[in-house]
């Protein structure tokens, strides 16, 4: 009786989802080849964040492992770009239903709704980007949280800022006021305090719901007043909201440094360099292993990334990094190192 009420709940789910959701896309970028050997084809479905697709930080990287994941591993991939939460979870649930191998979430904000649709759906593999364990008990076991030592590559921009700035006060723009971005800034102050003990921080929030990393012009506000109290370097981590960092720093010819991923594209003359977060390798890596037929989870059902594994880095080298003096690289670079090796742990 229990299988059969499930079953019906999966078909009325599925039908109200697909009817519902904005169209789910199959990934058009690369055809798709031939698993390796030991590989099966995963079917594989991607939601992701605020903001979706074009964000060029977040959702981009993850979309780029899941892009990799097809030409490179045979992968079946589609992916949804919710509008709102109540498409969030009906995303899940609708690749869930149709009984997909993998279904990944993008962002710390599909914690609680992956561990609720994955326990509908044993038989369905689910990870979460950024994810945030329960605060009681264990995820199930079919969800996989994929974490970030992100106070690494924060605390080496925090460095970079520091040693680059002329006035001393530097600046950190963040997206929503949630742990995940307090983590960031805490990063960030410890980067500074390690090679300017001198220097002060001016930090601010873009807001306190999601639309908090999709506000240039609320961005580009928070930094404007930040300049103009003599900050002259600031790093954002607010998704979209960012670009309006960039435009403040461009217009006001100070520097910006960007998240996620190398944004210097986004405004050349502004952007100084960049905190890297792998989230690429952390979505191709998973889909692989489930291709392989492996689900490897650490304690508390995370696997998680850092400066030693290459999943956290920050841009140094190369013409995205000319704004940065040969000196101040050697410096962060040495950091870098020495958290790699152990030497040195960012709380």
């Amino acid at each position: 009786m229990r299988s059969l009420r499930r079953q019906a709940v999966a078909a009325a789910a599925l039908c109200a989802v697909t009817c519902a959701l904005p169209a789910r896309r199959p990934d058009p970028t690369a055809a798709t080849s031939a698993p390796p050997r030991g590989l099966r084809a995963a079917r594989v479905g991607l939601v992701f964040d605020v903001g979706g697709r074009g964000d060029k930080s977040f959702n981009d990287a993850a979309y780029a492992g899941l892009a990799r994941a097809r030409a490179e591993l045979g992968a079946i991939v589609e992916y949804v770009e919710p509008m709102d939460a109540d498409d969030r979870v009906s995303a899940l649930r609708l690749f869930g239903a149709r009984g997909f191998d993998l279904v990944i979430g993008v962002g710390y904000m599909f914690s609680r709704d992956i561990d609720e649709v994955a326990r509908d759906y044993g038989a369905v593999k689910f990870a979460c980007v950024d994810y945030a364990p329960p605060e009681r008990g264990e995820p199930p076991a079919n969800v996989v949280g994929l974490g970030f030592r992100e106070e690494e590559g924060t605390f080496l921009v925090g460095a970079a800022a520091a040693l680059t700035s002329q006035s001393g006060r530097v600046g950190f723009v963040g997206g929503m006021d949630i742990p995940l971005i307090r983590k960031f800034e805490r990063g960030y102050r410890a980067g500074v305090r390690a090679v300017c003990p001198t220097c002060s921080v001016t930090a601010a929030y873009a807001g306190s719901t999601p639309n908090a990393f999709r506000d240039p012009a609320r961005g580009e506000a928070l930094a404007s007043a930040q300049y103009a109290q003599g900050v002259d370097v600031i790093f954002h981590a607010s998704g979209t909201t960012g670009h309006g960092v960039f435009v403040a720093a461009h217009r006001l010819r100070r520097f910006a440094i960007g998240v996620d991923a190398d944004q210097y594209d986004e405004m050349p003359d502004a952007v100084l360099t960049s905190m890297i977060k792998r989230v690429d390798v952390a979505v191709f890596d998973t889909i692989r292993a489930v291709a392989g037929g492996s689900f490897p989870r650490g304690p508390g059902g995370m696997r998680v990334f850092s400066v030693r594994d290459g999943g956290i880095d920050w841009v140094s080298r190369g013409p995205h990094a000319r704004h940065l003096s040969p000196a101040v690289v050697d410096r962060v670079e040495a950091l870098r190192r020495q958290i790699a090796e152990g030497a040195l742990f960012v709380q």
